[in-house]
């Protein structure tokens, strides 16, 4: 099991640095759901792979809209899910054309629409749980796909030096106060934070981590796209930028919508779409200045619309296509 001092190290690496597929069970502990001003205690668990340093995982998802579905139900709007290849230090082809529009004021909130947005994948025990509702499944070993807010709030607290050990050791580990309260129309989770004292496991819990065995995280994570991948990826962004409609004859053996599955050339409605968390205000990471900037060399700023207003789809795409044949 990886030490605090290592966690420490990797985290102070990534920070310097910087400067999946999920099932349908309730497995995930949906914690976004519990009552405001209410608690629920968690008691994370490290990663079965013992290459992890963390006790999490980072996935970074790109959501691609569309105004329907041709052939389908083309008047309602879908988001589809699509893993971003910076995960695997790869150039994301998106990322890599919306960057410069940060630029330009008019192209901004088109840019943060399609920014990557982060997510991560822990596991452990629900110890108090305020959902009267939630059954705790046959292994009660749960995921948590917490946000990036709360992700701080964990990740701060392990820089203390005054931290005493790592959370996860099983006799000397510390439980999670996630608490949720409300700031305006949003739900915040910034009070919650660490237990003030460690709690060693109880028998109910080893017996569940040795009859169940821990969770391998990367099996939760979405698989790295192939070279096609990222090809039907780009396109479905640029049909996206033009207001066109999700074609699962082009698309549908890729990447579908939530509550569609996979299929050789189309793509067909299945009853359990996959879990997601609603993005507000305390959930949706904005970019980074320094990620605002193109890795590559500086493309000039966006021009404007001749008449001030925010260009259209069609320049914007007129732009993107002429980037691509430079």
């Amino acid at each position: 099991m990886p030490t605090l001092a290592e966690i420490r190290s990797k985290l102070i690496e990534k920070e310097s640095r910087s400067g999946g597929n999920f099932t349908t069970d309730n497995a995930i502990y949906p914690f976004w759901n519990i009552p405001e001003n209410t608690t629920a205690t968690l008691r994370f668990l490290p990663d079965n792979d013992a290459e992890n340093t963390f006790f999490w995982q980072e996935r970074q998802m790109i959501k691609i809209p569309f105004p329907g579905v041709k052939g389908q139900d083309e008047t309602r709007n879908i988001l589809v899910q699509v893993p971003c290849v910076e995960m695997w230090g790869k150039e994301c082809p998106v990322h890599a054309e919306i960057r410069p529009w940060f630029k330009d004021p008019s192209l901004e909130n088109e840019a943060r629409k399609y920014w990557k947005k982060r997510s991560y994948i822990f596991q452990g025990f629900v110890v108090e749980n305020p959902l009267k509702d939630d059954e705790t499944p046959e292994n009660p070993i749960r995921r948590f796909i917490i946000n990036p807010s709360i992700y701080k709030i964990i990740s701060a607290a392990l820089m203390d030096p005054d931290f005493p050990e790592i959370p996860t050791d099983y006799e000397n580990g510390t439980d999670f106060k996630l608490t949720k309260t409300q700031k305006g129309q949003y739900a915040d989770y910034s009070t919650s934070n660490w237990a003030r004292k460690e709690r060693a496991l109880n028998e109910f819990e080893r017996t569940a981590v040795e009859s169940n065995g821990l969770h391998t995280l990367n099996d939760f994570m979405p698989k790295q796209p192939n070279d096609d991948e990222v090809k039907a990826i780009f396109e479905m962004f640029e049909a996206s930028v033009a207001g066109d409609l999700y074609d699962p004859a082009k698309w549908g053996s890729y990447y579908t919508p939530a509550g569609m599955s996979k299929t050789e050339g189309k793509a067909k409605t299945v009853p359990t779409p996959e879990p997601t968390i609603s993005e507000t205000a305390s959930t949706v990471e904005q970019p980074k200045a320094e990620e605002q900037t193109p890795k590559a060399d500086p493309q000039p700023a966006t021009e404007e619309a001749t008449d001030g207003s925010k260009p259209s789809a069609d320049q914007i795409l007129a732009m993107i296509r002429e980037r691509k044949n430079s």
